[in-house]
């Protein structure tokens, strides 16, 4: 199978505005996904921070002694 000049090129000229259009829905698409990466990924960590601060946070610390009063 031999490969054509056709098959590689577009022989119409697409119209400015149609290259416009093409390149925002593409930009668009590409802002979208990884706006939505950026969410999963904060979720995830936020998540993690949570789980992190609950088992810091288990062990009550003990309560702080007082000094005992000096004699003068």
């Amino acid at each position: 199978m031999t490969a054509t000049k056709e098959e590689f090129f577009n022989p119409a000229k697409l119209s400015a505005r149609d290259k416009a259009a093409a390149t925002d829905h593409t930009a668009r698409s590409i802002i979208a996904a990884e706006a939505s990466m950026r969410e999963k990924k904060t979720e995830r960590l936020r998540l993690l921070r949570l789980e992190r601060e609950a088992a810091e946070a288990s062990p009550d610390p003990a309560p702080k002694r007082r000094k005992a009063p000096s004699s003068h």
